[in-house]
């Protein structure tokens, strides 16, 4: 921080800010730069000496989301994100962050402002992804469900038919014939929601209702063995969504999280919403910016994704079940993408979090069919 804070008790928290690897500025005043960590003079090309006498419009692009974020954040002291923001410039070269501004408690006027070059823009790729994957199925199961089960249907009647005039050990062949033929319509079935173009209708949901269903439907039936744990935040506003699709959305992240679970004694499994204050993402293509602050989390403590499958976890038939068809975590991008909203998957040993974040629902939105 500036010296004054450094020859303060403030000394520790410089320490700690020195530390971390990602870029950090402390601004005061008019967003005078105070303090900058070695990430940040990497970061910019420049020493604390010089960043320090300048001002944070001096270092970002005109007109930057982030001054307007430095300045909510001092009138309203709430911690605001931002995903997706340019820094480019002809010195710096081309730079996606995403950027968290916290104020500074003990100094009214100043704020922490952190960069991050991982980016939530690869997030937001992986989310068109999805998306993109989920169009692909969607294609495929309307040419499935015209062009094989028909077929299908006639090899199960021929099957059947022959089944009365063959002998017993050739039963038994027949038998299988149209076991496979109805597991093969079983998927295509399963594969025609996402050939559904129809505009989801939405209205306000209650989220804690939704997850109270889905707990209630686990807990009598697949995960009667698992504690889990609801932490959710009681003031939430309600989400702007289709009751039905999303309760099929939880219950099929509880499902799997139940699944890796496993029979692990130990097993529990979390439940939490939260307010996420000043979330925006940006929408590829236009200047727009969707603000997404609802977040719903199903957390488990089993095993952990595999890495090597944790970068395609939403393409389909992506699984790591020997019985599953890898449709299901497909679908659950399809219907959050649907709803206007993302979803992430954040994964290591005993620690697997599935991240939803929807849209608020806004009566004036609603009627002019936006997002909210």
């Amino acid at each position: 921080m500036s010296e004054r804070l450094i020859d303060q008790p403030n000394l520790d928290a410089a320490l700690v800010l020195g530390s971390i690897p990602n870029p950090i500025l402390v601004l005061g005043k008019q967003g005078v730069i105070a303090y900058v960590n070695p990430a940040a003079e990497q970061f910019f090309d420049s020493g604390s000496a010089m960043l320090c006498r300048q001002n944070i419009r001096d270092i970002v692009p005109f007109g930057s989301p982030i001054l307007q974020l430095v300045g909510q954040v001092q009138r309203d002291r709430h911690t605001v994100s931002e995903y997706d923001v340019d820094l480019g410039s002809p010195r710096l070269g081309e730079r996606l962050v995403d950027v968290q501004v916290s104020p500074v408690p003990e100094l009214p006027d100043h704020v922490i402002l952190r960069l991050d070059e991982r980016s939530m823009a690869a997030k937001i790729d992986r989310q068109l992804t999805h998306r993109g994957a989920a169009r692909s199925v969607t294609g495929m199961a309307a040419v499935l469900a015209h062009e094989v089960k028909n077929p299908l249907s006639g090899i199960r009647g021929a099957a059947q038919l022959l089944e009365g005039s063959v002998s017993p050990a050739d039963r038994e062949l027949t038998r299988l014939i149209c076991d496979e033929t109805d597991r093969i319509c079983a998927l295509v079935d399963g594969m025609e929601v996402f050939s559904d173009k129809r505009p989801i209708e939405r209205g306000p949901v209650n989220i804690h209702q939704v997850l109270e269903h889905v707990r209630k439907v686990a807990q009598a039936g697949f995960g009667k063995n698992i504690r889990f744990i609801e932490r959710y935040d009681p003031s939430l506003p309600p989400v702007f969504g289709n009751r039905d699709q999303l309760i099929q959305v939880f219950l099929n992240l509880v499902k799997n999280a139940v699944e890796a679970i496993g029979g692990d004694p130990g097993g529990e499994l979390t439940l939490t919403t939260a307010y996420r204050h000043g979330v925006r993402l940006a929408v590829r293509g236009s200047r727009d910016r969707i603000h997404l602050p609802l977040e719903v989390t199903v957390q488990d403590n089993g095993p952990g994704v595999s890495e090597d499958i944790r970068p395609y976890l939403f393409d389909p038939f992506v699984t790591t079940k020997s019985y599953g068809s890898g449709l299901g975590l497909a679908l659950v991008a399809k219907i959050i993408g649907d709803h206007g909203g993302v979803i992430e998957c954040d994964s290591r040993p005993r620690r697997t979090v599935f991240s939803a974040r929807l849209p608020v629902h806004n009566p004036a939105t609603e009627e002019s069919g936006g997002l909210a």
